[in-house]
């Protein structure tokens, strides 16, 4: 079983055996959200898809803007469990621990929980994960690297993308172990023998096979066991981590529709109005804009569901130690069937109208475009000689200044090659890949 004490432990990623934080103004988890947010990273999410790639409206979220709220929801879950911890298991004052600072680690995780995505939302990671499955210049890697790491290549995640870039030197983040933990909702690797379908944590994968060691040793220090022989057990914050995004998705996603036009004020309202429950008062509505009444209902639904999934948790918190419980706490609240109604209308109305799918398309052109010219071009320099081209090299002078291009060649795994050039493309902005697929391709040239 799981305890507290060692889950909520201040150690940082990177940090010497037996560091100890002097950190006296901020908390070792304020720390881990400032270095967060002024991260470049953090920072590309402004221009990433949150479900409208390439918004023209200022309204309409993005990756950051999502973040962000999620982030606000995750301190708001975090902050009241924690005052259930701390009221339940008194020992965890000695360690001076908070509710605030519980509060921080969930906001801090929450923060981070798109980071891994890739340009064009979901649809990038299929793009990505096609380019590897069915593309000629994709299956040219197969024969060159491990069972495992294909199975990488073949499944991009950005959960696992987020893993990665958040223990990455590169970034130089050295998050706490709690918050990274948190961030991790599924603790296991890409290939597995058998995925246990009833447990949630196991839906998707969290970890690239290279991150291995540094998931194991994240896992040993805050004493997080195995679910099984290949999939480790969650951090129970990662469940609030989860519901935060549930919350906010659910309810700002069908926000963002109305306002596009996509789902009638109307039907918005009658969505919404069975989560208030006594709350919804229709009186209110009258003698204000909609754009006034969808913010104040926004905000009532998520109050509400806020306090549904933080009596969830403190019921099951016991069994999320034990590794017993494994859904998604918002499945399991009062207003869940409320939240699939929801879902059910943005997938068919929000999620696949006309102007995200053709958005969509386009997207798994420009990946798709841009994954070809330089896998293409690194695979002939290391792995075809006889045909690297003039053209090969041009496009390899784009790749940034630290790009390793030495120490490849045959008798070398090219896996990490291929997992930087993921790096770099995932790493994109939306307009960014879509300029440079352009200037690549020569449908623009720069300056014009």
């Amino acid at each position: 079983m799981m305890k507290w004490e060692r889950l909520l432990t201040r150690g940082r990623f990177g940090d010497k055996p037996g560091f100890i934080p002097t950190q006296a103004t901020r908390s070792e988890f304020e720390v881990d959200y400032d270095r967060i947010i002024f991260s470049s990273p953090f920072r590309n999410l402004q221009d990433k898809t949150q479900v409208f790639p390439l918004p023209d409206q200022a309204f309409v979220h993005t990756r950051l803007t999502h973040s962000l709220e999620v982030s606000s929801v995750g301190r708001s879950l975090g902050k009241s469990a924690g005052e259930y911890l701390l009221s339940k298991y008194p020992n965890l004052e000695k360690t001076g621990i908070t509710s605030s600072e519980i509060g921080g680690i969930v906001a801090a995780a929450a923060l981070t929980h798109d980071i891994g995505n890739p340009p064009f939302g979901h649809a990038g990671e299929e793009a990505i994960s096609d380019f590897f499955k069915f593309h000629a210049l994709g299956q040219v890697w197969k024969n060159h690297v491990r069972t495992e790491q294909w199975a990488d290549l073949c499944n991009f995640e950005g959960n696992a993308q987020g893993f990665r870039m958040l223990v990455s030197k590169q970034f130089g983040l050295k998050l706490t172990y709690a918050t990274l933990a948190a961030f991790t909702k599924y603790p296991r690797p890409s290939l597995i023998s058998h995925r246990d379908v009833a447990r949630r944590s196991q839906k998707k994968f969290g970890f690239f096979i290279n991150q291995l060691a540094d998931f194991e040793q994240m896992a040993a220090f805050l004493g997080i066991g195995k679910s099984s022989e290949e999939c480790w057990m969650r951090h129970p914050l990662a469940f609030l981590v989860e519901a935060a995004d549930d919350i906010c998705y659910s309810i700002i996603d069908l926000e963002d529709g109305c306002t596009m036009g996509l789902v009638s004020f109307e039907e918005t309202v009658s969505l919404l109005a069975p989560i208030l429950k006594e709350k919804f008062d229709p009186e209110k509505l009258k003698n204000r804009t909609n754009a006034q009444n969808l913010g104040a209902l926004r905000a009532l639904a998520i109050g509400e569901l806020i306090q549904e999934t933080v009596e969830a948790f403190s019921q099951y918190e016991e069994s999320m130690c034990k590794g017993n419980f494994d859904k998604a706490l918002t499945d399991i609240i009062p207003s869940a069937k409320y939240l699939q109604k929801i879902t059910e209308v943005s997938i068919f109305k929000i999620y696949r109208s006309k102007v995200v799918l053709e958005k969509e398309a386009a997207g798994f052109q420009v990946l798709e475009g841009l994954l070809s010219v330089f896998s293409k071009a690194l695979y002939h320099q290391f792995y075809a000689p006889d045909r690297f081209s003039g053209q090969d090299k041009s496009i390899l002078r784009l790749l940034p200044e630290d790009f390793p291009l030495k120490g490849w060649g045959e008798e070398v795994n090219p896996y990490p090659l291929i997992r930087i050039l993921v790096d770099y493309i995932s790493g994109m902005t939306d307009k960014y890949a879509l300029n440079l697929y352009r200037r690549v391709k020569g449908i623009s040239f720069p300056g014009s």
